[in-house]
């Protein structure tokens, strides 16, 4: 998941640069989300600053697509793992942790 927030000192102050900028921005969304390789895309209440939900596991793809927006926006990215293996992952960390807890007897 990448959340992202506009960068207003890189924003163009013309109006109709404005416009052009967003229209740019939403044609490479637009692409993105068709081609799969972007789930989802979303606004926070403010409007300047959100999520987006991409696929794939390759650090090298993730900071591509990042860099492609900068500097209007900046982003900031991060891993998600499903509940499913967080949970798996939790429970063989704390179970070894206990193990060699014990084994320091206190």
């Amino acid at each position: 998941m990448t959340l992202w927030r506009a960068n207003p000192d890189a924003w163009p102050t013309d109006p109709n640069q404005v416009v052009q900028l967003n229209e740019m921005m939403f044609a490479m969304l637009d692409e993105r989300l068709k081609s799969g390789q972007m789930l989802e895309f979303g606004y926070f209440e403010n409007g300047k600053s959100g999520y987006a939900i991409s696929t794939g596991d390759d650090a090298k793809a993730v900071f591509t697509s990042s860099s492609a927006i900068f500097p209007w926006f900046l982003t900031e990215a991060h891993e998600v793992l499903d509940y499913k293996t967080g949970k798996e992952i939790l429970r063989h960390v704390k179970k070894a942790q206990a193990e060699q807890m014990a084994a320091m007897k206190w």
